[in-house]
């Protein structure tokens, strides 16, 4: 098995959606149905199983699906198509059985289908992928197999009798239709973020396993929501992201998302084509108006934030960002380390109990930051939850010992003993340098950011420090600048986005700043010679 590629009945569905789907409302209507790239790798995926010799061979590898792309990259469409060859009496949807050579059979369709299509409310459902739905069945060559009415599409069967259905909901299905569940759509989960809406959620996915024999599963399609909304979306992509960091043992959910990367200048006309451009993927972008979206941008009173968030499919607003991201990756040096016996300074940030701890160590001579220590507090941990102190003191005496350490900067709050205790083991090295003074805290961002872009900073890269760095947002202060703008320090972006290491590297550097801009101290002593 091995990096071998699962089997997989995608093929299969991508050529039944081709062959027997139809657009639905809009310009191509009843136009033949077509995937772009995206669209085709998500359902490789989607319809991936295990393989002949596993465990659970011709089992569905993913119960739950996530596609997120920006507005108008036919997400909803995707959703209808994939429902009607759920829905449709001929459609290769399951696993039936494999091959002497371990390729899959052709696949059979699901035996009495039940299907509901959620999104935020009844008029939504019926807008999106139901009434896009309602408009293949209708349409498409296979119109003579359905029974198409505003609440409920019927399969019929060789008898015409009703052999399976889809259905609108703008709530979880009742309790005799949940236990049928065959598969199940979420229509634009960033608008779902009321309890109600994630009670639902949750007993649609605590139905999926009631019918073993169809191996049922989930499919959302979305567009980036609003940060901190707490929406179906947003915890689908925290899910992914942790998933992504091999922080979840055995996954069962796949998620597709598509974005424009940190760094562009939004304020930029042609920054925001490239940003666009990228977001989209090639076959969006094709024949996309890229430059017609991009202008949007220059109304007056334009929502600039709704318009990244749903154009470039980001979560976090580059504006709100406090640095770069893509000028910090520019500086990665794969592979560099600190050697021993470097001459370093040392920054040290964070809180025992909410968020997440840190060390970053730079080496003075070179400007190289790199992250040696980082607790973080599990999201599903228990609320007295707290790092472990002699970890830390542990880590500290480790680098003081690999290291010249020649200054710590330590932000004292939460850990005001232990500090104490390091100024005592350590004299001379370990200083207090508290975050929460307004000036000093400006100036030591401003110097951060001119080493980002002046390149005198540098790092191997390490993920969790890039993480922090890209989490760390602007909160505004009642200072101004020479130019009359509101200076600001660091805040975040999200709750549940940590970005301690991120304080720990600014106040290394600043360490560095001022071991670097201190005299040396004239030598005393020494013998006294005559120079002639």
């Amino acid at each position: 098995m091995g990096d071998e590629p699962n089997p997989t009945l995608g093929d299969q569905v991508v050529a039944f959606i081709e062959e027997r789907c139809v657009y639905g409302p809009g310009s191509l209507k009843g136009q033949p149905a077509r995937l772009n790239s995206d669209q085709k790798f998500v359902l490789y995926r989607a319809y991936e199983v295990w393989p002949l010799g596993h465990p659970r061979a011709g089992k569905r590898v993913f119960n739950r699906c996530g596609m997120s792309v920006r507005k108008g990259s036919a997400k909803t469409e995707l959703m209808a198509w994939v429902a009607f060859c759920e829905l449709h009496s001929e459609a290769p949807v399951r696993f039936n059985g494999f091959e002497s050579d371990g390729t899959l059979r052709q696949g059979r369709p699901v035996a009495d289908p039940y299907i509901p299509l959620m999104a935020n409310t009844k008029d939504q459902v019926e807008e999106l992928a139901y009434g896009a739905l309602m408009v293949i069945c209708q349409e498409g060559p296979d119109a003579d197999l359905f029974d198409v009415g505003l609440d409920r599409i019927i399969r019929l069967g060789y008898d015409g009798e009703a052999d399976g259905k889809a259905v609108p909901i703008a709530g979880a299905p009742n309790a005799r239709d949940g236990a049928r569940t065959t598969f199940q759509g979420i229509d634009e989960p960033h608008r779902l973020y009321l309890p109600n809406h994630k009670a639902a959620i949750e007993t649609m996915i605590a139905n999926l396993p009631k019918r073993p024999l169809e191996d049922p599963w989930m499919l959302s399609c979305t567009t980036a929501g609003q940060p901190g909304q707490n929406s179906v979306a947003e915890d689908e992509y925290f899910e992914a992201e942790a998933i992504s960091r091999n922080e979840v043992e055995r996954p069962a959910f796949f998620f597709f998302h598509r974005q424009a990367s940190d760094g562009y200048d939004m304020d930029q006309f042609d920054d925001r084509v490239l940003a666009i451009t990228e977001a989209s993927g090639p076959d969006v972008a094709e024949w996309s108006d890229i430059e017609g979206i991009a202008s949007q941008w220059d109304r007056p009173k334009a929502d600039k934030t709704y318009l990244e968030r749903v154009w470039c499919n980001r979560w976090t607003q580059m504006a709100a960002q406090a640095f770069n991201v893509r000028k910090w990756d520019a500086l990665t040096l794969v592979g560099e380390v600190i050697p021993p016996r470097s001459r370093v300074t040392i920054g040290f940030d964070g809180a025992r109990m909410r968020d997440a701890t840190a060390l970053v160590v730079v080496d003075i001579d070179t400007g190289f930051a790199q992250l040696e220590g980082l607790w973080e507090r599990p999201e599903d941990a228990d609320d007295d939850w707290e790092v472990d102190e002699s970890e830390v003191t542990q880590k500290v005496a480790e680098l003081m010992k690999r290291f010249r350490v020649e200054r710590m900067y330590c932000d004292p709050p939460h850990w005001n003993n232990t500090v104490g205790e390091w100024s005592v083991i350590y004299p001379d090295k370990v200083e207090e340098w508290w975050t929460n003074r307004t000036r000093p805290m400006v100036n030591a961002i401003g110097a951060f950011i001119e080493a980002i872009d002046t390149g005198r900073i540098s790092h191997n890269g390490d993920p969790d420090l890039s993480r922090h760095i890209g989490n760390a947002g602007k909160k505004l202060t009642n200072l101004l600048d020479e130019r009359g703008e509101r200076l600001w320090i660091l805040g975040k972006l999200h709750p549940t986005r940590k970005f301690d290491a991120c304080m720990a590297a600014i106040l290394a550097w600043q360490a560095r700043m001022d071991v670097v801009s201190k005299p040396p101290e004239k030598k005393r002593g020494g013998r006294a010679a005559r120079i002639r």
